[in-house]
């Protein structure tokens, strides 16, 4: 994997599992639990010069990152919400980059993202805690696939 790879992904593209059994499956749902929380840690003592810092050339700042991590995670937790409660239901794709050019993920302080990622969280957990394993086999139809640029 190249250097910009390697800052890309830096644990590695994703790869689907075939299958999940539920202790893998508890160890996903933990990982989300303790994301909030794993963040913070990182960026809690960066100074508004490191928040608007590229983390690699060519990429958005920490802050737009920030702020994309909570856009991201918002409209997962609403497709997984709409999967559970529609048939089928389709999902409309956002442009990501677009959207980490507007000014309230460029200039915003990164703290009302922090709390809507916390809060996002909090829920995506409960929620997922909660399934049945009927629920887990529920999907949605997407419009078309949106390559990530961050």
């Amino acid at each position: 994997m190249s250097n910009l790879e390697n800052k890309k992904f830096p644990i590695g593209q994703f790869e689907q599992p075939e299958n999940i059994c539920d202790i893998k499956l508890d160890e996903y749902i933990k990982v989300i639990k303790d994301f909030p929380g794993r963040l913070k840690n990182l960026i809690e003592n960066f100074t508004d010069d490191q928040l608007d810092t590229q983390y690699r050339e060519g990429g958005w700042t920490v802050r737009q990152l920030v702020n994309h991590i909570a856009d991201s995670h918002i409209n997962s937790f609403i497709r997984l919400k709409l999967a559970l409660t529609e048939d089928n239901p389709i999902i409309k794709p956002y442009d990501e980059a677009k959207w980490a050019e507007l000014q309230d993920s460029r200039n915003m302080p990164i703290k009302p993202a922090m709390r809507m990622i916390k809060g996002t969280h909090q829920r995506w957990t409960t929620l997922l805690k909660t399934m049945t394993n009927k629920q887990f086999e529920r999907t949605f139809i997407t419009l078309n696939k949106i390559k990530i640029t961050t």
